[in-house]
């Protein structure tokens, strides 16, 4: 009795999509490898925080998902870590909405440049004398 908690630590837990099946493992294995078993699936690496406020939250049943990290084949699953299988049409999509969030911060910040290269341009007009 109370060795439940060590057995749980000394697994990997995959889970998959739709808050369905989770899998446990008991020994580290790659990440193609779980791949190969789910094709059209990534493999990401689940970090959860919990803050003052959220662990509160948390008694309740609630955890907060801060962090989200995709593994590359190559990568060992590690033991004692939760893992996400994430479908390649919702990586698609994410890294899409990023790219575009960039062009736009991107067009926001020459444009903000421009205006201010625009009102001292001005601002220097009328500090010379004109002839």
């Amino acid at each position: 009795m109370g060795n439940c908690q060590a057995a749980e630590e000394a697994t990997v837990v995959v889970q998959h999509p739709g808050g369905g099946r989770v899998e446990r493992l008991y020994w580290a294995t790659s990440a193609a490898e779980v791949m190969r078993a789910n094709p059209g699936h990534y493999v990401a690496l689940v970090t959860l925080r919990v803050t003052e406020e959220e662990g509160q939250r948390q008694r309740r049943g609630a955890v907060r998902l801060t962090r989200v990290k995709l593994l590359k084949p190559r990568d060992t699953l590690q033991l004692g870590h939760a893992y996400r299988l994430i479908a390649v049409d919702e990586v698609t999509r994410a890294v899409q909405a990023r790219k575009e969030e960039k062009t736009r911060r991107a067009q926001r910040q020459r444009q903000q440049a421009s205006a201010g290269n625009d009102q001292s341009l001005m601002d220097e007009d009328m500090s010379s004398p004109s002839l």
